[in-house]
């Protein structure tokens, strides 16, 4: 069928297989690597837009290189779902590629789940650069590749100092880093009012697997092969564009199917334009919905991370052990590449 929605009821019907930890890592980059770039969901036909995309890349000191149906159009995705998963093959069997930046987010990467090929993808391990809807991979590769990925901004979104800094940090440099949150709201965070960003639900501090992303995708791979083992894990969320009702609805989704449960603990990020502007809106506002179902879980959490949908976003490694304390700070436990 196309699209591959035949092969996707095919893929469901596979288990996943437990992978706890990573045999080998990814390369570490460095000045002149080459690296490819995907669309893995919606589509970018503007060939102004993608010569930017190459120039900042390039601007990393890295070497761009176009997945071959990078700029195609099916619908509103970047191609079939064979296509664009025919890129992703592509790039992880291709040796002189040494990572893989998503373009751009938007829906569709959670349809290329079972058109990856799973085994080249193990034996050829590299970083997996994007956020939004990428989230979708993200997730399969902490269950399936067994190697991290980096929740970091797409190669088409900006490219600012703490983004930057922290993609450094754990791609380049191979460190393995302590972030701390910023004093206040940055002006593009919804509310910012000079406040403190991070507000702490839970005090402590609690170690496991990085594991996370877009709320709202997420919620969506909830019974599904594709969803990692959240047991003893460090849950981190963000979302954008969703009303509280509807982030309401996703948190318990994950509390009923037992995701919540199985938490050590817990980073909220950005929910970025989620705040009701209806005149007299009496509803649970975000905070309070995170009191209701994340303070219960007696883990350490906090809110107001700068990751999400947001201008100078914190990049994380997805799939790594890290250790998180309820202030707001997380600390990588050791290098995610090689």
């Amino acid at each position: 069928m196309i699209g591959g929605l035949g092969g996707l009821m095919a893929g469901l019907m596979m288990p996943a297989p437990l992978v706890a930890r990573a045999p080998t890592r990814p390369p570490r980059l460095r000045p002149g690597d080459v690296v490819g770039l995907i669309e893995p969901a919606s589509f970018s036909d503007d060939l102004l837009q993608l010569e930017g995309v190459k120039a900042v890349v390039a601007g990393m000191g890295l070497v761009p290189r176009l997945g071959r149906h990078v700029a195609t159009r099916y619908g509103y995705l970047a191609g079939t779902d064979e296509q664009r998963a025919a890129d992703i093959n592509a790039m992880f069997g291709d040796s002189a590629v040494r990572a893989i930046f998503a373009v751009n987010g938007g829906w569709g990467s959670a349809r290329l789940l079972p058109h990856l090929d799973w085994d080249r993808i193990r034996a050829n391990p590299k970083l997996l650069i994007g956020f939004s809807d990428v989230t979708a991979l993200h997730l399969a590769f902490a269950a399936r590749a067994g190697f991290p990925t980096l929740h970091a901004p797409n190669a088409a979104n900006g490219w600012y100092e703490t983004s930057w800094d922290s993609f450094w940090r754990l791609a380049f440099a191979g460190e393995a880093p302590l972030f701390q949150p910023p004093e206040t709201l940055g002006p593009d965070v919804e509310g910012a009012d000079g406040s403190p960003r991070v507000a702490t639900i839970r005090p402590g501090t609690a170690r496991g697997r990085l594991i996370g992303g877009n709320l709202s995708v997420l919620a969506t791979l909830v019974g599904t092969p594709w969803l990692p083992d959240f047991e003893g894990a460090i849950l981190f969320l963000e979302d954008v564009n969703e009303a509280e009702y509807r982030i309401d609805r996703m948190l318990n989704q994950l509390a009923l199917a037992g995701v919540l449960g199985k938490v050590a603990g817990v980073i909220f990020g950005q929910c970025t334009r989620c705040a009701s502007r209806l005149p007299g809106y009496i509803g649970f506002t975000v905070p309070q919905l995170l009191d209701q179902y994340i303070r219960p879980l007696g883990v350490p959490a906090f809110r107001g991370a700068n990751i999400g949908h947001i201008a100078d976003q914190l990049c994380l490694p997805v799939g790594a052990e890290v250790e998180m304390d309820g202030r707001g700070s997380i600390r990588v436990l050791e290098p995610i590449t090689a």
